[in-house]
């Protein structure tokens, strides 16, 4: 049954290339120990990889931007995470 351009063959590749993408990154993220990545949320917009929610350490926002550029390469990371530092 198809229901015209949107019908699940059309999208059902490019839902699972993101989806595996960003569970790549996620995974990435949360096996390095010195990243705190609880607080980033990962989302993609056609071949881009957004970043977003919020760091920690300063050094995290340029580490998490390299891991996810080893995955997806650098053209395609938009950085849009904010900066959180605990008050001392």
């Amino acid at each position: 049954m198809k229901f015209g351009p949107n019908n699940h063959e059309e999208r059902c590749s490019e839902s699972h290339s993101s989806a595996s993408t960003i569970a790549t990154i996620s995974a990435t993220l949360s096996a390095d120990p010195d990243i705190d990545s609880s607080a980033i949320e990962i989302r993609m917009l056609g071949p881009v990889v957004v970043l977003e929610g919020y760091i920690t350490k300063a050094a995290d926002r340029d580490k998490v931007i390299s891991l996810a550029a080893m995955i997806v390469g650098w053209e395609n990371v938009q950085d849009r995470m904010l900066s959180r530092f605990p008050m001392q």
